[in-house]
């Protein structure tokens, strides 16, 4: 415990999910935390859910005056900013020929051009302050491989690990550590619409899609954020800093690499 005692951290997608699980834990730990959110309302549920260390702020990463604008919000709240997790993401599956553009550029703008600018940002922030920090990407086991309906996604995430590997040689320079975290299949809120898309896609009945991944998984159950945290919590602390570059899968022992 305590072993973030001090820090500020800037969390985006925070209102819920990973996201929540990972602020929770942070708070723990003693950090203060911006529960960084498209949906405002629900970012502010959040932050008073988890209370006085936690605190809403209006963002959607695909938007350079939102990333600015939050980075802001972090130093006039707390003074610094010590780490970031890019967890904002959105998912989408098709067959390669029905892919739009409509689709592919909104998954880039939000899974790459927002975790790269909102790196970007956070890393500039961070070397002004000259104390180094701890920039988290989330990738996905989907980056490191290809599915045969999720082309796009898997795309997406596959750059979120390039990114972490040539940011994270290039901050190190600066006391920035930059490492991401690969998870398998979690649970939560979104599979529905996830299960709900492969029904369609497959002709599968509705809960056949995940019940068969779940099937899958060889730790013999889908993760929960909870799951997640512990990884989270030692890229961010000073355990880790000599670790810069690596993408970790946490993910039930779905890919080994």
């Amino acid at each position: 415990m305590n072993r973030l005692t001090g820090k500020s951290a800037l969390i985006t997608g925070a209102a819920q999910g990973i996201g929540r699980g990972f602020a929770a834990a942070y708070i723990r730990e003693g950090a203060t935390v911006a529960i960084a959110d498209i949906d405002l309302a629900a970012a502010q549920a959040t932050a008073a859910e988890l209370g006085d260390a936690a605190y809403a702020v209006k963002l959607d990463v695909s938007k350079q005056e939102d990333i600015d604008a939050a980075i802001a919000a972090v130093v006039e709240k707390t003074g610094k900013l010590d780490i970031l997790i890019n967890n904002a993401a959105l998912f989408d599956a098709s067959e390669t020929v029905d892919i739009t553009r409509a689709s592919y550029d909104r998954l880039y703008a939000v899974n790459v051009a927002g975790t790269l600018f909102t790196m970007q940002a956070a890393a500039a922030q961070m070397i002004k302050q000259g104390h180094g920090g701890k920039i988290i990407n989330m990738a996905s086991q989907a980056g490191r491989r290809g599915e045969a309906l999720v082309a796009v996604y898997c795309s997406t995430k596959a750059v979120v690990i390039s990114l972490t590997q040539s940011a994270g040689l290039d901050l190190i320079r600066h006391g920035i550590n930059v490492n991401a975290i690969a998870p398998g299949v979690v649970d939560g809120a979104h599979w529905k619409h996830v299960d709900a898309m492969f029904a369609k896609l497959e002709n599968k009945k509705p809960g056949q899609k995940k019940a068969e991944v779940e099937a899958g998984v060889p730790a013999g159950r889908f993760a929960t954020p909870d799951d997640l945290t512990g990884m989270a919590i030692f890229l961010a602390s000073s355990e880790a800093d000599y670790i810069l570059a690596q993408t970790y899968n946490v993910d039930g022992g779905q890919w080994m690499s």
